[in-house]
């Protein structure tokens, strides 16, 4: 038997084209939410992409979407589910084929962290935070990833 047989649904998966659809109550948001990927996502079919990296494209989506909707005085960090991970200020992300994602950042104490994390256990919650230097511009890291994206 050959180990490249699949159901039904994992062929069908595997095929589907990379898509985003939301649903909101402000019709603002709704409009603003379901607009064309970025070339570099839609470019390689699904089964060409690790697990790993298309967790990652999808995150770094919805991380720059998040950062549009911030005012100039916050900056984005993830909170985690599970643990005493708790929240860190984003400075980088990453992913390790086939199957891991990488957070890099500060937590709320400044501590340098990082977070490993199997993409079957990711639970991903985006909060705002205040900057830490209110003078400061705000740091943007979800416009770099979907540029890294693009030029992929």
């Amino acid at each position: 038997m050959s180990d490249d047989v699949k159901t039904a649904a994992e062929a069908y998966e595997a095929a589907a084209l990379p898509r985003m659809y939301e649903a909101h109550t402000d019709p603002a948001e709704r409009a603003a939410g379901n607009q064309p990927l970025p070339k570099g996502v839609t470019d390689h079919p699904l089964s060409e992409k690790s697990t790993a990296q298309w967790a990652y494209e999808r995150v770094v989506l919805y991380l720059k979407k998040f950062e549009e909707q911030l005012d100039n005085d916050h900056e984005a960090a993830m909170g985690f589910a599970g643990g005493d991970a708790g929240v860190l200020r984003i400075e980088g992300m990453g992913y390790f084929d086939p199957d891991i994602i990488t957070f890099y950042g500060v937590d709320p104490n400044g501590v340098k962290a990082q977070l490993v994390q199997h993409v079957g256990q990711l639970n991903v919650m985006l909060r705002a935070l205040p900057k830490k230097s209110p003078d400061a511009p705000p740091k943007r890291i979800g416009f770099r990833l979907v540029a890294d994206i693009k030029d992929a």
